[in-house]
C-alpha cells in the first residue's frame, strides 16, 4: 500500500478529488492495494478513511483538519441517486465539561468547518460497497449566513450542556446542527453534569450536520433538481 503525498496547494488537493469522481470504490481501493470489506457494520468509517489514503490526508486521529498544512477537512457524503444525504454527517466529538471560556470563534466545532473538502458517494443501501461511486467533489466554507445558523444551534446546544440539560437533547434541537451519542457501545461513558452540577456519566455526544443543511449544499454546488 504506497503512501500518498499531501497535496501542495488547495488546488492539488481539489483535482486529486476531481480524479475520482465517476470511479467506483472498488476500482479506487484496488489502485490503491486496499481491500474492500464486505459491509460497514464494523468498518463504519472505512470509506472516509480509504479517501483520506488515496487523497494523502495527514492528520490521522489528531484533533486538526485532516489536511493540516491547507487547513481543510474531508468529509464523504452518502447520498442516494437523486443526489439526497442518506445519513447526518459527524463533525466532531462535543465536549461535556470544561466549557469555561469556550465560545463559538474558539470552538472546535467552527475550526472543523472553517474549509471542508466534500466528497459525495453513491451509496443506496443495495449497491455493493465496491460499486458505490464517488461523485464531484467540491470545497466549501460557510457564508455568513450558514455561519450564523451554526453558530446559533451551537450556542443552542453548548448552553444546554452547560445548564445541565445534556439528557433532555433531541434531535429537534438544532437547525441544521444536532447532539447525539456517539460511542462504539452503550458501556462506553464519560462525564457530565446536572442541572444540580452534580457530576455524572452519560454516553459521549458528537455534533452532526442535519440532513437538510447538507441536501442544502449539494444543490448549491452540483446543481441537484
Amino acid at each position: 500500500m504506497a503512501l500518498t503525498l499531501p497535496p501542495n496547494d488547495e488546488q492539488e488537493l481539489l483535482t486529486r478529488a476531481q480524479a475520482l469522481s465517476g470511479l467506483t470504490l472498488g476500482e479506487i481501493a484496488r489502485k490503491a492495494g486496499i481491500q474492500v470489506p464486505k459491509n460497514l457494520n464494523k468498518e463504519k468509517g472505512w470509506i472516509g478513511l480509504l479517501l483520506e489514503h488515496v487523497l494523502g490526508a495527514s492528520a490521522g486521529s489528531k484533533p486538526e483538519p485532516d489536511f493540516p498544512s491547507l487547513g481543510i477537512e474531508l468529509k464523504s457524503l452518502p447520498i442516494n441517486y437523486s443526489g439526497k444525504p442518506l445519513e447526518t454527517t459527524f463533525v466532531c466529538v462535543a465536549p461535556l465539561v470544561g466549557l469555561t471560556g469556550v465560545i463559538w470563534e474558539n470552538s472546535h466545532l467552527k475550526n472543523k468547518l472553517a474549509r471542508v473538502l466534500w466528497v459525495p458517494v453513491i451509496s443506496e443501501r443495495e449497491i455493493p460497497i465496491a460499486e458505490r461511486i464517488v461523485a464531484t467533489p467540491f470545497i466549501w466554507s460557510p457564508n455568513i449566513e450558514e455561519e450564523q445558523q451554526l453558530a446559533q444551534d451551537w450556542q443552542e446546544l453548548t448552553d444546554m450542556i452547560v445548564l445541565g440539560k445534556v439528557e433532555q437533547i433531541t434531535g429537534k434541537h438544532g437547525d441544521i446542527l444536532q447532539l447525539r451519542p456517539k460511542a462504539a457501545n452503550s458501556s462506553v461513558k464519560t462525564k457530565a453534569f446536572n442541572h444540580k452540577g452534580e457530576p455524572f456519566l452519560t454516553l459521549p455526544r458528537g455534533f452532526y450536520l442535519k440532513t437538510v443543511f447538507t441536501q442544502r449544499l449539494i444543490h448549491q454546488h452540483l446543481r441537484v433538481e
